[in-house]
C-alpha cells in the first residue's frame, strides 16, 4: 500500500510540474527559472548524498559522463521546456514529454545490442508519433489554441534529450549509483545554469517579484526535483524500473487537468485524441520490455543508476 501511495504521489508531483514552470516563467527567465531550480534541488541533494556516504567517482572518465548527464537530461532540456512553455499550454507540455520513452526506443535500437525495435514497437512509435502530428496541427487552427509550433519543437527536442541521456547512462554509467547520477547531473546543470543565467540576464528585479512565481520555483526544486527523485529511487528499490516507470502514464491527466483548472488553459477533442495517441504508443512500447531493460521514461526529470529521471520537474 505505501508503494502504490508513492507512485500516485510521485505521478501528481511530476505532473505538477508544468503548471508550475508556467507561473514561474510569468516573472522569471527561463534562464533564471532553470538556475534556481536546479540550485536549490543540487543544494539538497549533494546534503542527502553526504549523510548517505556517498561520493562522486574517482575515475576521470566517469565524472566526465556525469558532466554529460548533467547538460543532456537536465540543463538543455529544462531551459527547452521552461522557453517552450512561454508560448504553449502546460497541459500540451506535459503530454508532448511523455513522448520520452518513444524516442528512447528509436535512439537504443541504434546504440545498443540488446535493443531492437519490433513489429509491436514500431505500432507504439507510429501511435505515438501520429498523436505528436495531431497536437501539432492544433496550431494550424485557431490563433492561440495550440500555442507556438516553435515551443512544441523545444519541448519535443527536450524529450529527445532526455531519451538520450537515458540511453548515455545505461550504456557508460550503469556502474553509478542512482543518487550519485542524480547528484552529477544537477550539481552540473548548476555550475553551468547560474552563470549563463547572471550573464544574460541578471538577477531578478525585486519590484517584480510576486509571491506565486516564487513559491513555484520553491516548490519546483524542493518538491518536484529533490522530493521527487527520493520517491523515484524508493520505489525503484522495491518495485524495480519497468513497474516504477510506468508513471509516466499519469503525468499527461494530471498536467492536463491542472492546466484546465488553474490557467484556464483549452482542452479540445484534437488535444485529447492527441494525448490517447501518444499513452496508447508508450503502452505499446512498454508492453513487451525485456526485464533487465532499465530505460527511464519521461524526465525530467528534468532526469539515474542507469536510468535519468523521466521528467522536467524531477528531473
Amino acid at each position: 500500500m505505501a508503494q502504490w501511495a508513492g507512485f500516485g504521489v510521485l505521478g501528481l508531483i511530476w505532473g505538477s510540474s508544468f503548471l508550475l514552470i508556467k507561473i514561474g516563467v510569468g516573472v522569471f527567465t527561463p534562464l533564471q527559472l532553470v538556475a534556481l531550480r536546479v540550485s536549490l534541488a543540487a543544494i539538497a541533494m549533494l546534503i542527502t548524498l553526504r549523510l548517505t556516504g556517498q561520493h562522486f567517482p574517482a575515475d576521470r572518465r566517469s565524472r566526465l559522463g556525469l558532466i554529460v548527464v548533467g547538460l543532456v537530461n537536465t540543463a538543455i532540456p529544462f531551459f527547452l521546456i521552461t522557453w517552450g512553455e512561454q508560448s504553449i499550454p502546460s497541459g500540451l507540455a506535459t503530454v508532448l514529454n511523455a513522448t520520452t520513452p518513444l524516442f528512447s526506443l528509436a535512439i537504443a535500437h541504434f546504440a545498443l545490442t540488446d535493443e531492437r525495435i519490433t513489429p509491436l514497437k514500431v505500432l507504439g512509435l507510429v501511435s505515438g508519433f501520429g498523436g505528436i502530428v495531431v497536437l501539432a496541427s492544433r496550431s494550424l487552427g485557431e490563433e492561440g489554441l495550440g500555442g507556438s509550433l516553435t515551443g512544441q519543437l523545444a519541448v519535443l527536442a527536450a524529450s529527445a534529450c532526455y531519451a538520450t541521456a537515458t540511453v548515455y547512462v545505461r550504456r557508460y554509467l550503469r556502474h553509478l549509483k542512482p543518487m550519485v547520477v542524480a547528484s552529477g547531473a544537477l550539481l552540473t546543470a548548476t555550475c553551468i545554469m547560474v552563470p549563463a543565467s547572471l550573464l544574460v540576464d541578471g538577477l531578478p528585479a525585486p519590484a517584480g517579484l510576486t509571491a506565486g512565481p516564487v513559491v513555484a520555483i520553491l516548490i519546483l526544486g524542493l518538491l518536484n526535483t529533490y522530493i521527487a527523485y527520493l520517491i523515484y529511487y524508493w520505489l525503484l528499490d522495491r518495485w524495480g524500473a519497468t513497474r516504477t516507470t510506468l508513471v509516466t502514464y499519469l503525468m499527461p491527466p494530471v498536467g492536463l487537468a491542472l492546466g484546465a483548472i488553474f490557467l484556464s488553459e483549452v482542452v479540445d477533442a484534437r488535444l485529447i485524441l492527441g494525448a490517447a495517441l501518444i499513452v496508447a504508443g508508450v503502452a505499446l512500447v512498454n508492453l513487451r520490455f525485456e526485464r533487465k531493460q532499465a530505460l527511464a521514461v519521461a524526465v525530467p526529470a528534468g532526469e539515474p543508476a542507469a536510468e535519468p529521471c523521466p521528467e522536467p520537474g524531477c528531473k
